[in-house]
């Protein structure tokens, strides 16, 4: 299984994208404006799109690659979240307003655009992958993902804050491979980072603690300008932990 990164900013700016994961050559989880980076040919391969929750830096992309490659799929691209994210998706932007509804066109009963509901706790299969949504703690409601197959595992937090949920769900697997986890704010901002549901290096030190796995940590959402500072932050709570930050265009194969 490989996984590459195409966005992995906590905001835009040259060179930064948002956040976008592609897994192998046709699942996404979520599609921030990284996606924009995906050749045509590559956007055509994509048939499933796993989203974390609905703020619009990780699924600002989706009306847009639906309508790129409208001409290019034979079977829908398939977006996998909880119902609650799916009808955001449907009432604000497939709307007719934002944008025209592709789970109509080009005919209703053969559209470019399904949607798949699920719940935290349910699975799903596809070529030897096995996807876990697990309940996180946002603003919104949010999900992360454990992604496996044969070779190995990861999980990726989405955007979250202090949890039990995602730490339990990962702890009752005996392994993780790689963890991609969010700090959005240096320490400086808790306050706002409580507020926003999101981690914090102090924060997420706290977290840590719950994780059982001593994975390769790769930080994530870090927002622009404080890159260095939140790193720097999270190195030093968490001493005992293999961490590095996602810059985007990494490749990791498990």
């Amino acid at each position: 299984m490989k996984v590459r990164i195409l966005g992995c900013s906590g905001g835009i700016s040259a060179g930064l994208r948002s956040t976008s994961l592609l897994i192998d050559d046709d699942i996404l989880i979520d599609a921030g404006t990284g996606l924009g980076d995906l050749t045509l040919e590559e956007m055509g391969l994509i048939r499933h799109i796993f989203v974390t929750h609905s703020h619009l830096d990780h699924v600002c992309f989706i009306p847009l690659l639906i309508d790129t490659i409208f001409d290019l799929v034979e079977e829908p691209v398939i977006i996998h979240g909880q119902e609650n994210t799916l009808q955001a998706l449907q009432d604000y932007i497939f709307n007719w307003v934002v944008w025209p509804d592709f789970a109509e066109l080009p005919r209703p009963e053969a559209p470019v655009l399904r949607y798949r509901s699920m719940q935290p706790g349910d699975t799903w299969e596809n070529k030897g992958r096995t996807f876990e949504m697990i309940a996180v703690n946002h603003i919104v409601p949010a999900v992360g993902y454990r992604v496996s197959d044969a070779g190995g595992s990861f999980a990726f937090s989405g955007d979250t804050t202090t949890n039990d949920t995602f730490w339990a769900a990962l702890n009752a697997h005996p392994t993780l491979d790689m963890l991609i986890v969010e700090a959005a704010f240096a320490d400086h901002n808790l306050k706002l980072s409580q507020l926003a549901k999101h981690y914090c290096p102090s924060l997420l030190a706290e977290d840590m603690q719950k994780l059982r796995h001593f994975p390769d940590i790769y930080i994530t959402h870090r927002k622009p300008g404080e890159e260095d500072r939140i790193l720097q932050e999270c190195r030093e709570q968490m001493p005992d932990r293999k961490l590095r930050a996602l810059s985007g265009g990494e490749l990791f194969t498990l």
